[in-house]
């Protein structure tokens, strides 16, 4: 696990093509091992998640991880919502997803330095997380389902921001 103290200098590493995953109070290790591995997968610059209210780097989520925990940095902070305001200072769009709003995540502009900010599994987004994002986009869903797993909904974010930034259609 990267220390808080290492967040920027993994961001200026990144320059424009950061790619940062905010997970706000994800408590399943097995949630969060799938969004290691998805961001991993993703190439992200790094994964963010509270130290209070969220599940550490345990066994359960480096097995879940499939490696991705070794792959990409996950830092825990002690104020998520002053780091998203950092990640906003140094340029970084913040966008959350939820299920309650009209845009959807694939009329958003992933391309330039994002951060994709998904919330917990029971609650979605705490009110300070939301009201810091300069976007709440949702994934559309035609089924009779309300929302994803975050772990599923993760990998469709990460790979929406992929795929607009290789720009294939």
């Amino acid at each position: 696990m990267a220390k808080e103290g290492e967040l920027p200098e993994l961001l200026a590493q990144a320059g424009g093509s950061m790619l940062v995953l905010v997970l706000d109070g994800v408590t399943d290790p097995h949630n969060l091992g799938a969004c290691l591995r998805s961001a991993a997968a993703a190439n992200a610059t790094a994964v963010i998640v509270p130290k209070d209210r969220a599940v550490g780097l345990t066994p359960v989520v480096r097995r879940a991880s499939a490696g991705g925990a070794d792959r990409v940095p996950l830092v825990a902070v002690t104020n998520l919502a002053r780091t998203l305001r950092v990640l906003k200072d140094a340029g970084v769009w913040i966008t959350g997803l939820a299920g309650d709003t009209e845009q959807s995540i694939y009329g958003i502009d992933l391309k330039g330095p994002v951060a994709l900010v998904m919330g917990s599994e029971g609650e979605g987004l705490r009110r300070l997380t939301r009201e810091t994002c300069d976007f709440v986009a949702k994934i559309p869903m035609p089924g009779a389902m309300e929302s994803l797993n975050v772990s599923v909904a993760t990998g469709v974010v990460l790979f929406e921001a992929l795929r607009q930034r290789s720009g294939l259609r």
